[in-house]
């Protein structure tokens, strides 16, 4: 069972790769980065919860609770598209929509890591990853009138080291993935 899902660690991998990217942009061009930051914010929540979608549906066969890493790339989804429709409101009230995202995301990530931890070691990185988020949403919900750069920043900032730990959590799956290949099965 968790041999299939180590198949998949390239999902992690990408979703990690995608958050650092976005998180670079974003500190690259702080100040005229607002419209380019909703796009660019799209495109990542679009690209991330594609990659849930995907993940939660091949879960599906070993997890009970493999619906909150789907529901969770649904909501990535919804939001990335909403972006795209309605840019001008987004980028008025983009701190709620990201905080809202952040508190979401890092909830369901934390479902999902508990539920994988039998499974797995190196579930902390994944469950780290769902506290940064929580924290982040609360902290922009909080400071909602925070200075544009500023802003920009912490997206930034929170967007590459959220995508480390992915790519970290990545790199535990593959290792596992090695390991079953090996035929070096863990005790458990």
């Amino acid at each position: 069972m968790i041999s299939e899902m180590a198949h998949d660690w390239w999902m992690f991998l990408v979703r990690g790769l995608a958050a650092i990217i976005f998180g670079a942009l974003a500190l690259i061009w702080p100040s005229q980065a607002w419209l380019a930051l909703v796009v660019l914010f799209g495109v990542f929540a679009v690209i991330d919860g594609i990659v849930n979608v995907i993940a939660g549906l091949n879960f599906q066969r070993y997890f009970d609770r493999w619906w909150a890493i789907l529901v969770e790339g649904v909501v990535g989804i919804l939001v990335g598209v909403f972006t795209f429709i309605w840019p001008n409101i987004v980028s008025n009230v983009l701190f709620y929509f990201v905080a809202a995202w952040a508190v979401m995301t890092g909830i369901l990530e934390i479902v999902a890591a508990i539920r994988i931890q039998p499974f797995i070691l190196g579930e902390w990185s994944m469950i780290l990853g769902g506290i940064l988020s929580i924290l982040f949403g609360i902290l922009l919900f909080v400071y909602p009138a925070a200075g544009l750069v500023g802003l920009v920043w912490a997206i930034g900032l929170y967007a590459i080291l959220y995508g480390v730990l992915q790519i970290v959590f990545s790199s535990r799956l593959h290792g596992l993935l090695n390991v079953f290949n090996s035929g070096d099965l863990p005790v458990m």
